[in-house]
């Protein structure tokens, strides 16, 4: 059931509870609510967890997980446990969608949802009931002459007959609506920016919330889960609130404090992690200058020199760190980007964001802190938990651990250039292979950092800087619109990889992803042995032995 007063449905209900939650942290923090965090990674973290805690709690309340499955049928709780789902995943499972005791949907009535009506999809068996009813009445005829109970018979016979004849076309049509709704994969609002709406309306917010929303919809765009026009749209009102937040704090005092925290509003560069890199790595290293380019060739490099040259930066100043450059070509620094860029037909080189200022020395842009937070999520380079990785990310986000952040931005550098690395070693050596409906490329192991891309974030920026490096080397028009499906080694001793499927390349595209469904049946039809345990449907794990009967089945059943 979907919440229409977030306040009164959710917050004041759960209030006075101990409560398990997998977020939110900040806002329990203000009224004292006693709570037990759990990081999961998939399903069966989920099923585990839940496990652990059922006889403890009555209340949970699950982040950015939940909403795409029944709930209830997957999880198997008590009658009296009440589930809170703020998950950004679609479609909403229609169970949790009409379920109005104990799945409550916190989640933007203003995201396109397209719910089937109730109708549509649930029945009951009272007209059946009344089939069963109609044939134990014949027999109470028995006294009536034979011709008048020869047709009471054929009566009730075509009514049963009629009957059944538009269950099964309902039932069909209930298929045929049920497979639109369902088909495709995509995001809606960010579970942050929710979480801060809530926090706004009881007059809690801070900040520190606020910039949290921003670094929420900041890693869906990073990670090009929204639609272009969706991030606009998200990033516009969270302008709002920053205005609102800075006006309200434009005191003397706060202003000159050197522990004060100002968001701004800018329109910045599409230039990953530059203010804490050189410019030239940064570019380099970036997916949106690298594919304009194409990096991986020599003309893309010789392209790169003449871009360098026609901003009249010194090759010295380009390749040392950005904060070390003089401070005149800091200072006009985006607008010569800006006009050099134009002319090699980068006319997006910038892009609307926001930057968080802690004192007087440290800045960070949003992409900053989503790239660090991930790297510090999925660091392979140390033998620690998925629940130690999850708290050191978490960390980073607090602007009284700064040394954190500086880590995971040091981590992000290393994983950028692993995946442009990848990237060039892909395109050179020709490792996308066109299947019919869709492009394929596994990775071998042995390839350099391959370990980095058994985890799905790492994995799905490769998949996306590739597939646009691709679309922009190949001539193959037909190929530049097609998805792409990615397969890395995962664990060499069980013999599994991870495979994952992206749409195609776009920047009009609605972000929607159909290999969620499309893996299902393909390894339903072929028995191959797969583990859909992520949250996100499109990303999978498999056997090798299984990969080719696999990829047979899903060429059949695109094509």
């Amino acid at each position: 059931m979907f919440v229409t007063d977030i306040r009164k449905e959710f917050y004041e209900v759960v209030v006075n509870q101990v409560l398990y939650v997998c977020s939110i942290q900040a806002l329990f923090h203000c009224d004292q609510v006693q709570y037990t965090l759990v990081p999961v990674a998939g399903w069966q973290d989920l099923g585990t967890a839940f496990m652990e805690h059922k006889e403890q709690y009555q209340y949970f309340v699950l982040i950015n997980c939940g909403a795409n499955v029944d709930l209830l049928e997957t999880l198997q709780p008590e009658e009296d446990s009440v589930f809170f789902i703020c998950d950004t995943h679609r479609p909403v499972d229609v169970v949790n969608v009409y379920n109005d005791t104990q799945i409550k949907l916190l989640i933007k009535q203003d995201d396109d949802l397209g719910v089937p009506s109730y109708d549509d999809i649930f029945r009951d068996d009272e007209e059946d009931e009344e089939a069963g009813d109609d044939s134990g009445n014949e027999s109470d005829g028995s006294a009536e002459p034979s011709g008048k109970r020869r047709r009471y018979d054929e009566d009730a016979l075509e009514r049963r007959i009629e009957r059944q004849r538009a269950r099964r076309e309902w039932e069909a049509r209930r298929r045929e609506i049920l497979f639109d709704y369902e088909q495709y994969e995509f995001h809606g609002t960010s579970a942050a920016l929710v979480m801060f709406e809530l926090a706004w309306v009881m007059s809690k917010d801070t900040k520190d919330m606020l910039w949290w929303s921003v670094i929420g919809v900041t890693d869906q765009w990073v990670h090009d889960k929204i639609p272009h026009m969706k991030y606009v749209t998200d990033i516009a009102t969270l302008q709002r609130h920053v205005s609102r937040h800075n006006h309200r704090n434009e005191d003397e005092e706060n202003s000159l404090s050197i522990d004060c925290m100002r968001i701004t509003f800018e329109y910045d560069l599409r230039l990953v992690l530059y203010q804490h890199w050189s410019l030239y790595e940064s570019i380099c290293n970036s997916c949106y200058t690298s594919c304009s380019f194409k990096l991986w060739s020599i003309n893309g490099q010789k392209k790169l020199q003449e871009f360098l040259a026609d901003m009249g930066l010194p090759l010295k100043q380009v390749r040392q760190k950005f904060n070390s450059m003089d401070m005149t070509i800091k200072e006009n620094l985006r607008e010569v980007i800006e006009e050099s860029a134009n002319k090699f037909s980068m006319k997006d080189i910038r892009v609307q964001t926001f930057a968080v200022h802690f004192g007087f020395k440290n800045r960070f842009l949003a992409s900053d802190v989503v790239h660090a937070a991930a790297a510090l999520l999925e660091n392979v380079e140390r033998d620690e938990t998925p629940t130690d990785n999850f708290i050191k990310a978490l960390d980073c986000l607090s602007r009284s651990n700064l040394e954190r952040l500086h880590l995971g931005i040091a981590l992000a550098k290393k994983k950028l250039k692993a995946i442009q690395q990848t990237v060039a070693s892909c395109i050179c050596t020709n490792l996308i292979l066109s299947q019919g409906p869709f492009l394929y490329c596994h990775l071998l192991e042995g390839t350099p950092d391959v370990k980095l891309f058994s985890k799905p974030l790492a994995l799905t920026l490769l998949c996306k800087y590739l597939l646009k490096a691709f679309v922009c080397s190949t001539r193959n028009k037909r190929c530049k619109i097609l998805p792409l499906i990615m397969a890395a080694p995962l664990d060499v001793e069980k013999g599994t990889v991870i495979v994952l499927g992206i749409p195609p390349e776009s920047e009009t595209s609605d972000k929607k992803n159909f290999f969620g469904r499309a893996f299902e049946k393909a390894a339903e039809s072929t028995s191959s042995r797969t583990l859909h345990d992520h949250f996100d449907t499109s990303v999978i794990e498999l056997k090798m032995e299984d990969r080719g009967k696999f990829l047979d089945a899903l060429i059949a059943l695109l094509s």
